[in-house]
């Protein structure tokens, strides 16, 4: 480890975090919105963090169509249509929870005009107790891409230290990354709608 490396404190390390989350927010709003790319989100454990973080930089309501916040299990069923049967068997701590509640929200973005392309979710636990046998710090980024040739759907599941705002906070970090990776594919189906 270098000098530089062993003599950067906490504090740094958070600013470090907080730069990277900027620069990942403003690649991804100028990314989709160069390319008529929407994007839908639904949380659980990062409250909103993924929506407010994106909706910060400007261009953002020409990229984002939807936030949902689905804190309660009950609500990933009501709001997300996450299929009962799958919450029942694994519960809402999950990768297939993930990609079922980012498969919910895209459709419900897709309501009043053109389909959104990515819809992204998070789903975990932030702690400081176990839910559901699950540990503290297991998260679960789930998304949906509509491309030229079909919808896919991908997961990322992460286990990390520190207490509930460090694990929102590598959460935010997670899926941020995972839609900036997500824009790097270039079957994506797009438009050109606003959604202001």
């Amino acid at each position: 480890m270098t000098d530089a490396r062993r003599s950067q404190g906490p504090g740094q390390a958070a600013l470090a975090a907080v730069r990277q989350i900027g620069e990942l927010s403003g690649s991804i709003v100028a990314r989709a919105a160069a390319r008529g790319v929407t994007i839908a989100v639904a949380e659980s454990l990062t409250g909103g963090l993924v929506a407010a973080t994106l909706v910060r930089t400007p261009g953002a309501s020409g990229v984002l169509r939807l936030g949902v916040v689905a804190y309660a299990t009950a609500m990933k069923h009501a709001v997300l249509h996450v299929p009962a049967a799958l919450l029942a068997e694994r519960g809402a701590v999950d990768p297939e929870v993930a990609i079922a509640m980012a498969r919910g929200v895209r459709q419900l973005a897709a309501i009043d005009r053109a389909e959104c392309t990515i819809g992204l979710a998070t789903t975990g636990v932030a702690g400081p107790d176990a839910q559901e046998g699950h540990p503290p710090g297991e998260f679960h980024v789930g998304i949906e891409i509509r491309t030229t040739s079909g919808v896919i759907v991908e997961s990322g599941s992460h286990q990390v230290g520190g207490d509930r705002e460090a694990v929102r906070a590598a959460a935010l970090l997670a899926a941020l990354r995972q839609l900036d990776t997500a824009l790097d594919r270039t079957d994506l189906d797009t438009h050109s709608q606003s959604t202001s």
